[in-house]
């Protein structure tokens, strides 16, 4: 496993999904508002860094991965600021399509706090469209993708429940993957059942519960429920993450594998943990590694992700260091 790092270096992956501009606002706690009982903040700076599908295609990148973005933006100033730190990662560009009737995805998080005060977020403001993608917005789409396909190993579909992902697009994509045997994984937060023929799916636990649409209190639920979403999509793997009880990998084959954390002791935030997760597994696949060693390489980068504070990356040095010490 300490050597597959090195396998990832320049394998060619294709993302496409719903490209996020995660904003972090700060703001230090001055007084509270004479117009409503709510904080007053003199604002202390803003960061923005990719989110839902941009973090997925910034941690390929960041791994060693050459990889082709594809997906919408607007025409604003989070469109360009999701572009340079693409652009910075080395990334493909050419995916990205621009539509002027909707604005750039974002999740705008107000960060409050002061010189006695630890820092924490105190609301999230959304900006989306609600409208369908237009026919002419999917077919410039799949256009680029039509282009972008021939020179890619593996794909990736991170569906946020934004639109991007039609099911034209979905259809395609799958069909030309299994058509020209390349992996793909999808990561889908609302329609996981709709992804039928998919080489891997990943979600979360309580994805997996959403689904089934019940909870899951114990190993013998979780097993029945990943064992019927693999049968529904018909896919090679399903991957759940389930937080600090590690990850589980249910095979076409019937073999189960229950993976724990790697360390329990400095799990500082989950934010883009499972885009790391996804990023690790479609290198370690199309690299050559098996289902298995795939999915503990990629427990082992989300591992890291969650000791980093907000939506971040892990790169292939941090993986290596922490695979040879495994070792």
């Amino acid at each position: 496993m300490a050597n597959i790092t090195q396998k990832f270096q320049g394998r060619r992956i294709l993302v496409i999904g719903d490209m996020v501009a995660d904003v972090y606002l700060d703001g230090r706690i001055s007084r509270i508002s004479r117009e409503a009982p709510v904080l007053v903040l003199e604002e202390q700076g803003e960061k923005v860094v990719a989110g839902g599908a941009a973090n997925v295609v910034a941690n390929i990148a960041a791994l060693g991965g050459e990889v082709y973005a594809v997906g919408v933006l607007g025409d604003d100033n989070n469109a360009e600021s999701l572009r340079k730190i693409l652009h910075d990662h080395d990334v493909h560009l050419e995916g990205l399509v621009r539509d002027k009737s909707r604005p750039t995805v974002s999740k705008t998080r107000i960060i409050a706090g002061g010189r006695a005060t630890v820092s924490q977020q105190i609301v999230r403001i959304d900006r989306e469209s609600k409208e369908p993608l237009s026919k002419k917005m999917e077919a410039e789409l799949i256009a680029k993708i039509d282009k972008i396909l021939p020179n890619v190993e593996g794909i990736v579909l991170s569906d946020y429940g934004s639109g991007t992902i039609t099911d034209a697009v979905k259809k395609w994509l799958i069909r030309y993957a299994n058509k020209n045997k390349i992996p793909g994984i999808v990561d889908s937060r609302y329609r996981i059942g709709e992804f039928e023929g998919i080489g891997f799916v990943k979600q979360n636990d309580a994805e997996l519960a959403a689904f089934i649409g019940h909870d899951l209190p114990d190993m013998t639920a979780l097993i029945d429920a990943g064992t019927k979403l693999l049968q529904k999509v018909n896919a090679n793997g399903v991957l759940i993450t389930r937080g600090e009880l590690g990850m589980s990998l249910f095979e076409r084959s019937g073999a189960v594998h229950h993976i724990p954390v790697t360390d329990k002791s400095e799990v500082f935030d989950v934010s883009g943990a499972g885009d790391t997760c996804v990023a690790a597994f479609i290198l370690a696949v199309t690299a050559g590694a098996s289902p298995a060693v795939a999915a503990r390489v990629s427990n082992y980068a989300s591992g890291i992700a969650v000791r980093k504070l907000g939506t971040s990356t892990v790169n292939f040095v941090e993986l290596e260091k922490v695979l040879e010490r495994a070792k």
